[in-house]
């Protein structure tokens, strides 16, 4: 497989970039469903995304794959009306982070897993207002979610759960990314 852009990997990125941009609001999603779920968005993302970001990276290992997937993102986020800096703004910070780490480690497996779960913060726009922006999050959740459920994301998420939360999701990244080459047989011998 030619690992470079091309006309048939371009018409791939396309695709896993609706996908990134598809699940990442089905992460959102979840949270309607309990507060919990709002809080342990980034754990979501890093099972649901990651075998989506390491397809990509895997199929284009040249430049641009990671502002693809993020453009994809940001896209959708126009599409819905929700395009504010605090979405845009990690959105942008993700893709030139995983581009750079990805270009320091010459496109190979590493730089792609490390990357991989860097994309995997596609939602921290979202839920990281609970823990830097909580009197707007529970504005938010008090006016726009059933009620008790502003209370309920106040009680489920201390400032401790943060950290948990991000080292959890990444470590679910790196495993659904491994689970994903050997599920995929995707070919890792460039390292």
């Amino acid at each position: 497989m030619n690992n470079t852009w091309n006309k048939t990997n371009a018409l791939w990125m396309l695709l896993y970039a609706v996908l990134y941009a598809v699940v990442s609001a089905l992460v959102c999603v979840t949270g309607a469903i309990h507060p919990v779920f709002f809080v342990c968005y980034q754990i979501t993302a890093g099972i649901l995304l990651s075998g989506i970001i390491i397809r990509a990276f895997s199929r284009v290992k040249a430049p641009g794959a990671a502002a693809c997937l993020a453009f994809g993102m940001i896209l959708l986020l126009i599409i819905i009306g929700d395009a504010v800096a605090w979405h845009v703004a990690p959105l942008l910070v993700i893709a030139v982070l995983a581009e750079a780490i990805r270009s320091a480690f010459r496109y190979i497996w590493t730089g792609d897993v490390i990357s991989t779960a860097v994309m995997s913060f596609s939602t921290f726009g979202y839920y990281g207002q609970i823990w830097f922006n909580r009197a707007y999050t529970y504005e938010c959740a008090v006016e726009e979610m059933p009620a008790g459920y502003g209370d309920k994301l106040m009680a489920v998420s201390p400032a401790w759960t943060l950290p948990v939360v991000i080292v959890v999701g990444i470590a679910a990244s790196v495993i659904i990314s491994n689970l994903t080459v050997r599920l995929f047989r995707l070919d890792v011998s460039n390292e």
